[in-house]
């Protein structure tokens, strides 16, 4: 089952005073990307945050955060008290226009206005938070599987569409031959020479060999066949499907490249444009 790297889960729990918040948004990354924002509350536990997060998602660009709401009279922060009066006497000195409110508003913005104290966590409230990450972090997983069954379901479809393109090649692939000896029977014909008509089947055989795609067409259905195998059977298939997806590719363009027919250039610009659908979505599972 795939698993796209696009995630969401938020969960919270209430303490004796506190409101605690965990949210977790990610999107795909080729590696662990992980932005975190928590409270200075628990800076000290960022590692083992950081951990968890780490090898419960494995991959992807994660947005990872912790509010705290204030249910109580617990608070952290206190005012220099005396700070904000300097800097409300230094504002006046300036002689510049305002009332006491104005430079009042104009100091609590200044550094060191506020002092935060280290609040030590017990270790009731840190199980209750370690319990609301894991509780957002299997919200994001559920959410990454339910996408994962979207991505798994239009990306057999593009295969498919490949496959079934190819097989309509077959039909052009005899008048591609005639049509190739007819263009160099004329050709030769136009030019009044004499030749050799058996040297000149032999070089015929010879060049038709260079224009045969039947290696490339038999390669092309067996890396499609390994495409869906890998859906179906890898949870971490990102990296694997964007590597057989580029064998796709060199099938692909080398049968355009022997092609020599209209027909069957338009049905290479149609497998291509599934396979860039391809590419595009595998870049989002994980």
């Amino acid at each position: 089952m795939l698993q796209s790297m696009t995630g969401y889960g938020k969960s919270e729990v209430n303490t004796q005073n506190l409101k605690i918040a965990v949210e977790i948004k990610t999107l795909n990354s080729k590696s662990l990307d992980l932005f975190v924002r928590i409270s200075p509350r628990y800076r000290n536990k960022e590692l083992e945050l950081r951990k968890i997060i780490g090898d419960e998602i494995q991959r992807g660009k994660i947005d990872f955060s912790i509010t705290i709401e204030n249910l109580g009279d617990e608070n952290s922060s206190h005012i220099n008290i005396n700070t904000v009066k300097n800097y409300i006497a230094n504002l006046e000195e300036l002689n510049i226009e305002g009332s006491q409110l104005d430079f009042l508003k104009m100091a609590v913005r200044m550094p060191e206005v506020f002092t935060t104290h280290e609040v030590e966590i017990s270790a009731e409230e840190w199980q209750q938070v370690l319990q609301c990450l894991n509780s957002s972090l299997k919200k994001v997983n559920e959410f990454r599987t339910e996408e994962g069954k979207s991505l798994e379901t239009v990306l057999k479809q593009y295969t498919v569409n490949i496959l079934s393109s190819l097989s309509e090649i077959e039909k052009f692939e005899q008048e591609r031959i005639v049509s190739v000896r007819q263009k160099l029977e004329k050709q030769l014909s136009e030019l009044q020479i004499q030749f050799d008509e058996q040297r000149f089947h032999q070089e015929l055989v010879y060049y038709i060999e260079k224009l045969d795609i039947s290696e490339e067409k038999i390669r092309l259905k067996q890396h499609c066949k390994y495409f869906i195998e890998v859906i179906e059977n890898d949870e971490q298939a990102g990296k694997k499907l964007g590597f057989i997806a580029q064998e796709m590719g060199r099938e692909i363009n080398t049968i355009g490249s022997k092609a020599n027919h209209s027909e069957i250039q338009r049905l290479i610009v149609l497998m291509k444009d599934e396979l860039e659908k391809i590419k595009e979505q595998t870049n989002n599972i994980l």
